[in-house]
């Protein structure tokens, strides 16, 4: 099999990755009904870490460009209709 390069990585605090290893285990508990161990919380978080969160990344910078996209038509829309006519 053939390992999958990963994406740029994106680092996480201690103090995120130790929250993030708390909602896995919780998330195991409450909707699987099932203890998951340390190491599988971790497994988990990295492949997250180095998988998805460059591409949700990723995604909040092209939101983010839209948004300011569309508030720079709206001032540019805005700038014009402050224009006085010749006269």
């Amino acid at each position: 099999m053939r390992k999958r390069q990963p994406l740029s990585q994106i680092k996480l605090s201690d103090a995120q990755k130790e929250k993030l290893n708390e909602e896995i285990k919780a998330f195991y508990l409450d909707v699987r009904g099932e203890e998951i161990g340390m190491i599988e919380q971790m497994q988990i978080l990295e492949l997250f870490e180095q998988n998805m969160a460059p591409i949700i990344y990723n995604k909040a910078l092209d939101d983010a460009k839209r948004w300011f996209g569309q508030m720079m038509d709206n001032m540019d829309s805005d700038y014009y209709t402050l224009y006085k006519e010749d006269n």
